[in-house]
């Protein structure tokens, strides 16, 4: 069916008119925006042209929106932020909407915003018939998350597919071990009390942040530090309660701190996980020999102490880290990490979990918006994780400023692959060979259809075999 004519102006103050040029009386009217650049000007334009149609006296107004604008905020990041994705839907509720139609929503408990009937479609079953019938042997290919956020959406392509899964994280550098100097700094202007040792005798520590002779400081393998005595200069562990026997013996991980903590066990060359690290500085990896920045991630936190290297006793002495801070459950919105990991003073640790070596990589999240967490992740499973082939597939391709020249040239990137959920300028698209755009108008014409005619839409979820 052909569209109905509307006519949208903007007066010279940039203010939006819209009339619509036909009768929409007792009618369904489904009101089509993808976005834009201009995002605020496109929204505006939607809750005029919805509160135009209710004022046409319409039966029934379905907003549909291939991208959800402002997905990304669904959730306070601050101790004074704003949920502006749960206030748009607000808005769009006010100005008359009845349904809502949208595909791959940034976190799907946004549907709980609204106050009507929310229908998110799935761009995966046509991600994985393109897959199927586009890569070359790819029931040898992995799926890869490039966040620890994103590993739901993966596991889901990745079962579809019945393929592999892993994962891509980068992280604050730390030091191979945690020093005693890093719990006792912390504990400045506070009254030492004695230490008591395994004889009973107390061990203290005031003043000065010597040990005494015969004790040293280690770590255990959870980081945490503890004195043992030492004797000869070889260092003893205390004795501690045996370990469950119920797991089999391959399964068991032993990390060696000191040289004598290294008694009883049992060792080979096989590796116990498929983990792989690499150095990453300004978002790129680079070789182990390479200088480190000036200033290391840890004086980035902004007083912010890294849960991971507090151990049970230092915790009581700096303060915990608040929920608001926390990384994002659901979605990971790792494109905010981007200037982090590109900070050229700043190196981050990045580490590769699953055996990629010699197979093609589909690095998949919901959207691509800056290019760096992308070129990191690529870069890692090619240069460290010896991959051959790279593809990033995503659902909505944002492309914000020049990440997709940016995506064309990294070497590690073979193709990307993005639907048309989002418009992307011609000559964008044009200059850029690597991109492949996926096709979104049948699977939204038939929601549209079903919708319509008071059908299920449960199939437009299912993935269909060839």
């Amino acid at each position: 069916m052909a569209p109905a004519e509307a006519e949208l102006t903007q007066f010279s103050n940039g203010e939006t008119s819209v009339r619509i040029l036909t009768s929409v009386r007792e009618k369904d009217v489904f009101i089509v925006q993808s976005g834009s650049p201009k995002i605020n000007d496109t929204i505006m334009e939607l809750l005029i042209m919805i509160s135009a149609c209710k004022g046409g006296s319409a039966n029934k107004i379905t907003a549909v929106l291939p991208y959800f604008p402002y997905s990304r905020q669904s959730k306070k990041k601050s101790h004074r932020g704003a949920i502006t994705a749960r206030m748009l839907a607000n808005l769009l509720n006010v100005a008359g909407v009845k349904h809502v139609i949208t595909v791959d929503l940034h976190a799907s408990q946004m549907q709980g915003f609204f106050k009507c009937p929310v229908d998110n479609l799935h761009a995966e079953p046509i991600i994985a018939r393109w897959i199927r019938h586009n890569v070359p042997n790819w029931r040898e290919a992995v799926v890869v998350s490039k966040n620890a956020g994103g590993t739901k959406r993966v596991t889901s392509l990745a079962d579809a597919l019945k393929l592999n899964f892993g994962m891509v994280t980068a992280d604050k550098k730390r030091g191979a071990g945690m020093s005693a100097s890093m719990v006792l700094n912390s504990l400045d202007g506070l009254e030492q009390k004695p230490v008591f040792g395994s004889s009973g005798r107390s061990t203290g520590v005031s003043g000065d942040r010597t040990p005494p002779r015969g004790l040293r400081t280690v770590a255990d393998v959870h980081g945490s530090p503890r004195r043992v005595h030492s004797a000869n200069g070889r260092t003893t562990p205390p004795a501690r309660p045996a370990a469950p026997q119920r797991q089999p013996r391959e399964r068991r991980a032993s990390i060696a701190v000191d040289e004598g903590e290294s008694d009883g066990a049992e060792y080979n060359d096989q590796r116990a996980y498929e983990v792989t690290h690499g150095r990453l500085v300004q978002g790129h990896i680079v070789p182990d020999d390479f200088p480190s920045p000036v200033i290391s991630a840890a004086d980035t936190s902004l007083g912010e102490e890294d849960p991971m290297t507090m151990s049970h006793a230092s915790s009581f002495f700096a303060p915990e880290t608040h929920g608001l801070r926390q990384s994002e459950d659901g979605g990971a919105n790792s494109d905010e990490e981007d200037d982090i990991l590109t900070n050229p003073k700043v190196e981050h640790m990045i580490t590769l979990v699953g055996d990629v070596k010699d197979r093609t990589v589909l690095i998949v999240d919901d959207m691509i918006d800056k290019p760096g967490s992308w070129i990191a992740a690529a870069e890692t499973v090619v240069k460290k994780g010896l991959a051959n082939k790279v593809y990033c597939i995503a659902t909505h391709g944002v492309f914000g400023a020049d990440c997709l020249e940016q995506m064309q040239a990294c070497d590690c990137i073979d193709t990307i692959v993005v639907t048309n959920s989002y418009p992307v300028p011609e000559e964008k698209a044009r200059n850029a060979s690597k991109l492949v755009m996926l096709d979104l108008s049948f699977l939204l014409s038939e929601a549209i259809r079903r919708n319509h005619y008071g059908e299920s839409i449960s199939p437009l979820f299912q993935h269909i075999l060839d």
